[in-house]
C-alpha cells in the first residue's frame, strides 16, 4: 500500500513539474518539425499557393484592414478554384474535395464583405481551421506556426496559422493584438 502511495505522489509530481515546465510567458509547448509537415502521406502536389494567399489575407485581419481582407480572400478563392489536383494521390481526392469545398465558401464570403470587417472574421475561423486541415494532409516546406486566440468565435477560442512566431492576431486585430499563444510548429 505505501509503495502504491509512494508511486502516486511521484506521478503527481511529475505532471505537475512538467505543467510548470511548458508554460513562458504567452507561448506553450511547440511541437517543432525540421521535416515538411504530413499526415497522409508524401505526395508532389503543393498547397503553397494557397498558403501564401492565406497568409496575405491573416495578415489583412490582423492589420484590420477590410478592404484588403476582402482582396485576399478573392484572390484565395480564385487559387483554391484554379490549383491543378492531377498530382494528389487517389486516396486523399475525397478529403481534400471536402476541405477545399468548406475552404471556397469562406474565402468567398470573405472576399464579398470587405465593409464588414466582424463577418470576415467569423468566416476565418473556419477557414483557418480549414488550412491547418490541409497542412496536416500535405504539408508545407514553409516555417508556419499553428496560434490559438481563447477568446475568439465568442470565447470557444479559434485558431490560425502564422508565419511568425510572435502573435498578431487577427480575429481583434488593433483591439488585442497580442491575445493568444503558440500551439505548434510547422
Amino acid at each position: 500500500m505505501k509503495n502504491i502511495l509512494k508511486i502516486s505522489i511521484l506521478v503527481l509530481m511529475v505532471v505537475f513539474a512538467s505543467c510548470k515546465d511548458n508554460k513562458s510567458g504567452n507561448k506553450e509547448t511547440v511541437e517543432e518539425s525540421n521535416q515538411p509537415t504530413t499526415k497522409k502521406s508524401q505526395t508532389s502536389f503543393s498547397i503553397e499557393t494557397i498558403l501564401d494567399n492565406y497568409l496575405k489575407l491573416k495578415n489583412a485581419l490582423v492589420e484590420d484592414n477590410s478592404e484588403e481582407a476582402a482582396q485576399s480572400g478573392k484572390e484565395l478563392a480564385v487559387t483554391l478554384n484554379d490549383l491543378n489536383t492531377d498530382k494528389i494521390e487517389q486516396e486523399l481526392k475525397k478529403e481534400y474535395a471536402d476541405i477545399l469545398e468548406d475552404a471556397k465558401e469562406h474565402a468567398d464570403h470573405i472576399g464579398a464583405n470587405a465593409d464588414n470587417i466582424a463577418h470576415q472574421r467569423e468566416h476565418f475561423v473556419t477557414l483557418s481551421k480549414d488550412i491547418e486541415d490541409l497542412i496536416e494532409l500535405f504539408g508545407t516546406n514553409k516555417k508556419l506556426y499553428l496560434d490559438f486566440c481563447p477568446m475568439a468565435d465568442e470565447n470557444k477560442g479559434a485558431v490560425w496559422i502564422s508565419e511568425k512566431e510572435e502573435i498578431k492576431n487577427p480575429y481583434f486585430g488593433s483591439q488585442m493584438l497580442s491575445c493568444g499563444s503558440v500551439k505548434k510548429e510547422f
